[in-house]
């Protein structure tokens, strides 16, 4: 009788799906680590313009305000300007393209309102959570991982540059707004957007004290642009009336001219869009108003030099509600 080898406890050389993804990500590496001449023959496009001088391509910005002070107003406005290629107050749009508007909290019919109000077009479609409740039974929760893939699949396959999230709150349920570590699951799929350079605006809530956006403060750290809304100084309006400052804003020097707005709506449903820029002495008095009283830190914050800084406050004075107190700024 022969004898039966057995080589059941012998190794067996095979690589293993975590070897092999390694090795294909070092050969990556080995092909992408490049020197700033070789960076630059590479031919990677520039970012182009999307809406003024501070939106580009892929970028991440935040709209927040308390509620109902008019954030949906201004973002569904930058979406009808980015769509048309029109402008929304003081900001042009570079050219046509299409915007993905996605809102959690709106009714159908408010929303129809509104675009047809701003001027609708047809790069400029929605996704309402009634709407896809009504026709397919599903619920709108972006912090589905699968979710996520999927809006990611459609997005590129239909060509858009811009995807609109009103709000933060009700689009990623589940996602405790306090947990820095549980917004890595909304950020890694917004990562994902920037790098097939499709720009997300998300609109948010303020916290309790109105200054800054409620939940974690990492939100920011990948944003390219933060703009706050504030309630308008300029008296009432039966529209909504808001005054915006950047708290945030990589693509420009400097910070940008705050703004005043007023949305108003005719008696045959068109919307009317009021912006006027912000003299400086009132952009001065605001940053006094949130506590920076020092010369250095306003200049900083306005991206302008002491010595401007210094005159406008001497202008201030003149007009009798400024006040210098040793090195700070007091308002009288």
């Amino acid at each position: 009788m022969g004898h039966v080898i057995s080589f059941l406890n012998e190794p067996i050389e095979t690589e293993t799906s975590q070897s092999l993804n390694s090795r294909h990500l070092l050969e990556a590496y080995d092909r992408s680590i490049l020197s700033c001449e070789a960076l630059r023959e590479l031919g990677i496009p520039p970012r182009e313009p999307v809406l003024g001088t501070f939106f580009l391509e892929g970028d991440l910005g935040f709209i927040y305000a308390p509620r109902g002070l008019g954030k949906t107003w201004l973002s569904l406005a930058m979406a009808s300007a980015i769509a048309t290629g029109g402008s929304c107050g003081v900001w042009q749009a570079a050219h046509p393209r299409r915007v993905v508007y996605v809102d959690g909290e709106m009714p159908s019919e408010s929303v129809v309102q509104r675009v047809q109000g701003l001027g609708s077009s047809p790069n400029l479609t929605i996704l309402n959570h009634e709407a896809l409740f009504h026709l397919s039974g599903q619920s709108l929760n972006l912090a589905d991982p699968i979710a996520q893939d999927m809006m990611t699949e459609y997005l590129r396959r239909e060509g858009v540059s811009v995807l609109v999230l009103d709000n933060l709150s009700c689009l990623f349920s589940g996602v405790p707004e306090n947990d820095a570590d549980s917004w890595e699951q909304v950020l890694r799929w917004l990562l994902v957007l920037r790098r097939h350079r499709i720009a997300v605006v998300v609109v948010h809530h303020s916290g309790r004290n109105k200054d800054n956006m409620r939940g974690t403060s990492r939100r920011e750290d990948s944003a390219f642009w933060v703009i706050r809304l504030e309630p308008s100084s300029e008296g009432s309006s039966p529209g909504a009336q808001f005054h915006s400052r950047f708290t945030k804003n990589r693509n420009q020097p400097g910070v940008l001219p705050e703004s005043e707005w007023e949305f108003i709506t005719e008696t045959d449903g068109h919307v009317t869009i009021r912006a006027d820029l912000t003299s400086d002495l009132k952009t001065l008095r605001r940053w006094i108003e949130d506590g920076l009283t020092g010369a250095d830190d306003i200049a900083q914050e306005m991206g302008l030099s002491k010595g401007t800084v210094s005159k406008m406050a001497r202008r201030a004075m003149d007009e009798g509600w400024l006040r210098k107190n040793g090195r700070e700024y007091e308002l009288i």
